[in-house]
């Protein structure tokens, strides 16, 4: 597989988490497309850095920012759970007032 063929592959899973972010009024689907999109960025990262030092340096803060990563999506589904609990829905527009 060559460095255009990822990158290629993140651009299109990247787009596709856009589509999905910008698209849904679900908090949880605006939240999987935001996974979506910040998994792309994670594999261009993982790719350029395997085609430019394939040394293991690299992947393993990929690893670090990936496990951040879960426990930030863990932390947002908790708050939509609780929205929903709550609320009785988990619309996007019905958690306006969450903002400061």
């Amino acid at each position: 597989m060559t460095l255009q063929a990822v990158l290629v592959i993140a651009a299109a899973l990247f787009a596709v988490g856009l589509y999905g972010a910008i698209s849904q009024q679900v908090l949880v689907m605006v939240m999987m497309g935001l996974e979506l999109m910040v998994n792309a960025v994670i594999l261009a990262a993982a790719g350029l850095w395997w085609f430019l030092a394939p040394t293991p340096d690299g992947h393993v803060l990929l690893l670090v920012v990936v496990a951040a990563m879960t426990v930030e999506m863990a932390m947002g589904f908790a708050v939509a759970t609780v929205l929903h609990r709550s609320r009785g829905s988990d619309m996007t527009d019905m958690s306006t007032d969450l903002k400061r």
